[in-house]
């Protein structure tokens, strides 16, 4: 066995947390969402009830679909599920659905976009409809859907033809 192969994790302290979370931030700014997750996770750790924490966590895992959107997305939805607000919840998969919508149709995965857009436009106008009435996030995202699927009618033309042989996200 190497030296390598014996190390471990180190604990943060409670003083530190807010200044690794503040990391994350950046590094998810820079786009290196493994970064940012890797420090999630030590917070998480030693709190693992951080909201913050877990909205940087789900959020850094989104930020990886334009690599790898399988498996990541049930790790990013789980994520969000642990948040106690509703709103939070739903806001947030909704985000996690539509980041997903556009990883798919990146890879030609239309129908399955069409679905996952679907999924993220009724998580939007669920989190209007619970969330607080002084918030925009919500109306903010589902506009953006929409102006993406005026920039892609392809999604719009996959709901009315037949599925091929797509990849089924649960199937």
């Amino acid at each position: 066995m190497t030296a390598l192969a014996t190390h471990r994790l180190k604990r943060l302290g409670e003083r530190d947390r807010d200044d690794a979370l503040a990391k994350a931030e950046q590094y998810r700014a820079l786009n290196e969402p493994e970064e940012a997750e890797s420090i999630c996770r030590d917070v998480l750790d030693v709190a693992p009830d951080n909201q913050r924490a877990l909205r940087l966590l789900g959020l850094a895992l989104t930020d990886r679909f334009h690599v790898e959107w399988t498996g990541v997305i049930d790790e990013a939805l789980a994520v969000f599920r642990r948040l106690p607000s509703l709103y939070e919840r739903v806001y947030y998969e909704g985000v996690a659905w539509e980041r997903c919508a556009k990883a798919q149709l990146a890879r030609g995965l239309v129908h399955n976009a069409a679905d996952s857009l679907e999924r993220a436009m009724d998580l939007f106008a669920e989190a209007e409809a619970v969330g607080p009435k002084d918030v925009p996030e919500p109306i903010l995202r589902w506009n953006r859907c929409v102006r993406f699927v005026a920039q892609h009618p392809e999604l719009v033309d996959a709901r009315e033809r037949p599925r091929n042989h797509e990849f089924q996200h649960g199937d």
